[in-house]
């Protein structure tokens, strides 16, 4: 196999970037979402389906565009530090990393925990949900440094696991779909659309970690770009016949299931036998976003401290015998299991969203800026339409900032200026340590 200059081996083909990405995308969020987007919509959901699909898709061609370019490990990571410098590199890492991964990673778990809990009570238990996360933060750290291979396996495997039951509910139920709860009982309004878009975005959320293993992808020019449209593509066409399948059946009665509307649809599709398929279907599910989580987010740590931009230098050693950033996956899945197990993650839960959306900010305008400096890579994929496409992104993105809480926007602002201050800090000492 090729060993490129990072030390890691591109073994990750087309299928499995694909896996990849609908796995970190396809999470708990699709359980929920029927019930959630039908209250604000009714039967005219759809059209916040499509609406949130177009603010997407121009993402992902910004994603696709450096993608296939900045070919290295560390996703949006690197397109942005290689854009803009180490500065902005500290602040897309702890942005992503802390801000949007590690909080989500602890919540997804705790999920994970409370779905079982509805079979095994003892996982109500403290004790047994900790020691439960220390052993599956534990073996999927252990499963990912042997190899990217068996971490990206395990990811097709878990992949298939997860869309399993969403098929058969929406093969089982469509043919069953009652026209008249189809029907539109009232037109929405712009802002009402743009309100329930605003959800479904961040249900979309994870396209941007499916690249961080960009180092260990075959023939990255074409497989990336290629992976990023056959993977939103698919992931839209899965939520809406979710969501036509769910208002189908249940019909005005869909607001009324937000804990688990697609429990209640397989319910009165297979009877009780119904229930027990979703409910497992949704724990596989978070099982699978966090195996991917594990495979993906260290890249980035190694990555930004291979370049220098964030201090260990040990966070980028390569294991000699499995050739995987080892190092980072076990400080990462640690402070995994630390914030599933205090809870912690709460206080930042708030930043999430407003951190995934500066990334996906950072990176349009990377977009910008190479094409400016005529940076790109023979060969790789460039997006039809001039700027038109990273423009609308820009504003999409800041758009959604706005429709944040100001709490919410008061807790980003904080958050950033503690990072700036940390970076100074951290290049002042390094600095007065060369001299």
């Amino acid at each position: 196999m090729q060993v490129q200059e990072e030390g890691l081996k591109r073994e990750i083909s087309l299928w499995g970037f694909c896996a990849n990405m609908i796995n970190i995308v396809v999470g708990a969020g699709i359980f929920v979402l029927p019930a959630i987007i039908a209250e604000g919509l009714g039967a005219s959901a759809i059209l916040a389906y499509l609406s949130c699909g177009f603010l997407v898709i121009t993402i992902a061609l910004c994603l696709a565009e450096v993608g296939s370019s900045v070919t290295q490990s560390g996703g949006v990571y690197s397109y942005i530090e290689v854009a803009f410098g180490k500065f902005a590199g500290f602040l897309a890492t702890n942005l992503f990393v802390i801000g949007a991964c590690i909080t989500a990673d602890a919540a997804v778990a705790n999920a994970l925990a409370d779905s079982l809990a509805f079979v095994l009570p003892i996982f109500k238990n403290q004790w047994v949900r900790s020691i439960f996360f220390v052993i599956l933060f534990s073996g999927l750290a252990w499963l990912n440094i042997r190899g990217v291979k068996e971490g990206i396996g395990m990811v097709k495997l878990t992949t298939v696991a997860k869309l399993t039951p969403l098929l058969l509910l929406i093969i089982i139920g469509l043919p069953q779909v009652t026209a008249e709860n189809l029907a539109w009982t009232f037109t929405p309004t712009f802002k009402e659309i743009g309100a329930a878009a605003l959800v479904l975005f961040f249900a979309f959320q994870g396209v941007e970690t499916g690249l961080n293993v960009g180092g260990e992808v075959k023939s990255p020019q074409k497989t990336i770009p290629r992976g990023i449209f056959i993977s939103v593509l698919c992931i839209l066409v899965l939520y809406i016949l979710i969501q036509i399948t769910a208002q189908g059946i249940l019909g005005s009665e869909l607001p009324g299931f937000k804990e688990a509307p697609l429990a209640e649809t397989a319910k009165r599709l297979f009877g009780a036998a119904g229930v027990t398929i979703i409910i497992v279907g949704a724990a596989i599910s978070i099982f699978g976003l966090l195996t991917g989580e594990i495979l993906n987010i260290p890249r980035v740590v190694f990555r930004a401290s291979l370049d220098g931009v964030i201090p260990p230098k040990a966070l980028s050693k390569v294991h000699s015998k499995y050739f995987t950033p080892y190092i980072a996956i076990i400080v990462y899945t640690a402070l995994d299991i630390l914030f599933a197990v205090t809870g912690e993650f709460k206080q930042l839960a708030i930043l999430s969203s407003a951190s995934i959306l500066l990334i996906y900010l950072g990176v349009a305008l990377s977009v910008i800026k190479r094409r400016i400096n005529k940076e790109a890579l023979p060969g790789s994929f460039r997006i039809p339409g001039g700027y038109l496409v990273p423009v609308l992104a820009i504003l999409t993105v800041l758009w959604l900032l706005f429709s944040l809480t100001q709490k919410e926007q008061i807790g980003g602002l904080i958050f950033i200026a503690v990072l700036t201050v940390l970076y100074f800090v951290i290049d002042f000492v390094r600095k007065k340590e060369s001299k």
